[in-house]
């Protein structure tokens, strides 16, 4: 292995192209990696036991492996008030978003309607992830809650909380 200072000082001479490029592959073997490694149904199995709370939405997501486990779920009072709880990777929903590898979803357990669902998208450097926590009234969908995170290092990183007035986020 070359001493990591020669690395640096390589990457440093690349052109802006031959950076981009860099980033581009460097992206792409870890997503290879996410998906060749681990056992995906186990973690979900896994993640369905523990990865909600009382209230039957989706915990915080947390690292597995190569993979960032994302419970989500809704729990419905009537076909017009609902609580819900999900994800979103870099602004598009983790079940739109272009890193999902792989998404399980069932019923709630328990009287109130609903469901919950668990989502693996790799641990890629530069992913945003927000957990956004949100409620319908009476049709009115509004959100209340988000988390921010971002994946640093192999690691997922909090950036910010913030409570969201409803008036604005409708």
């Amino acid at each position: 292995m070359t001493d990591p200072e020669q690395i640096v000082e390589s990457v440093r001479e690349l052109s802006d192209e031959e950076l981009h490029n860099l980033a581009e592959v460097v992206r792409q073997i870890q997503i290879e990696r996410a998906i060749t490694a681990g056992d995906h149904d186990a973690i979900i199995a896994a993640a369905f036991e523990s990865g909600f709370g009382r209230d039957g939405l989706g915990l915080l997501p947390w690292v597995e492996g190569n993979v960032v486990v994302c419970p989500g779920g809704l729990v419905s009072k009537s076909k017009t008030n609902h609580r819900c709880r999900f994800v979103s990777v870099d602004d598009v929903w983790v079940w739109d978003s272009g890193l999902l590898l792989r998404e399980d979803k069932r019923s709630s357990p328990g009287t109130q309607e609903g469901f919950r669902a668990v989502a693996l998208v790799p641990l890629v450097d530069g992913t945003a992830i927000d957990v956004v926590a949100g409620r319908a009234r009476g049709g009115q969908h509004s959100v209340e809650h988000v988390v921010s995170y971002e994946v640093r290092e192999g690691k997922l990183d909090e950036v910010s909380q913030r409570n969201v007035a409803a008036a604005n986020m409708r």
